[in-house]
């Protein structure tokens, strides 16, 4: 499917799929990187986690291959669309539904953004299945539509939803103002999914990734280090004792490369004097 037509499937349905994304061999890779984990993880802690569900967080510490879902060039080339330039990683989970796991209630994952809606979204959630993604072990539920909603909330029992349902390899893109939930997994074997989420560079992150993460940053791309906070926001959101952050870790880092900086001239005014706040719209 083309990137004009999945953004446009998002910005009238909420949500698009792109089927088989990654090949059997990275998933093979990422699957051996993270069973251990999922095999010496506990599981949830109440409802939302899923008490016959099994969560392993701060990936990108933990499963190298999972930056070739994170950073996908099909994904961010999505991603690209709705946010601003330095967006963030605000979280990167395993969710590993174990039969006889119930549905989790309706939600959208940019809830914690206090302002009204309908609004633009302020993240773009992905959904990777490691494994297929099938009626009755537990696909994603989505409601069509949704995102443009204001104050309405779906009924759990009536609401007209659509289980995303797609093999292995494959992932579901969507606009962090979509309800939806995990469905439950009536099967008799487990069901893995794996949900980088990404978010405006003006918000917090749900994880915080330069601790969840620590000096294992190191081993990712420049793209993956901005993702997980060392970049700059224009005018200068993100700075560390008045530096990039990036050279935090690489002491020879032109932050000329970024064009943060050029981005952060129309803030100011000959003089560095701030303009008018109308002046920076959309920046």
């Amino acid at each position: 499917m083309a990137a004009h037509q999945s953004v446009g499937e998002i910005k009238e349905r909420g949500y698009t799929v792109l089927e088989g994304a990654l090949d059997a061999a990275t998933l093979a890779r990422f699957r051996a990187e993270l069973q251990p984990f999922l095999d010496d993880g506990p599981f949830g802690r109440n409802d939302f986690e899923g008490h016959r569900s099994k969560r392993v967080y701060a990936m990108l510490a933990k499963t190298p291959t999972v930056a070739a879902l994170v950073e996908h060039p099909d994904v961010l080339a999505m991603v690209d669309e709705f946010l601003m330039p330095n967006y963030l990683l605000t979280s990167c989970l395993a969710i590993d539904l174990h039969p006889g796991e119930t549905r989790q209630s309706f939600h959208f994952d940019d809830g914690g953004i206090n302002q009204p809606r309908p609004r633009k979204p302020a993240g773009i959630s992905t959904i990777w299945a490691i494994d297929d993604f099938t009626d009755d072990n537990g696909a994603t539920e989505v409601i069509p539509g949704s995102h443009l909603w204001g104050d309405e909330t779906p009924d759990p029992d009536s609401a007209e939803f659509v289980k995303v349902t797609m093999p292995a390899g494959s992932v579901v893109v969507f606009a962090g103002t979509l309800w939806h939930r995990g469905g439950s997994n009536d099967s008799d074997a487990n069901r893995l999914g794996i949900t980088p989420q990404y978010c405006e560079p003006w918000a917090r992150q749900l994880e915080n990734m330069i601790l969840a993460v620590g000096p294992k940053a190191m081993d990712y791309s420049d793209r993956i280090k901005s993702m997980l906070g060392y970049s700059i926001t224009p005018p200068f959101m993100g700075y560390v004792d008045g530096r990039h952050p990036m050279k935090c870790l690489d002491g020879d880092f032109d932050p000329a490369s970024t064009g943060d900086g050029d981005r952060s001239r129309v803030f100011w005014d000959d003089e560095y004097r701030f303009r008018a706040a109308d002046a920076t719209e959309g920046v």
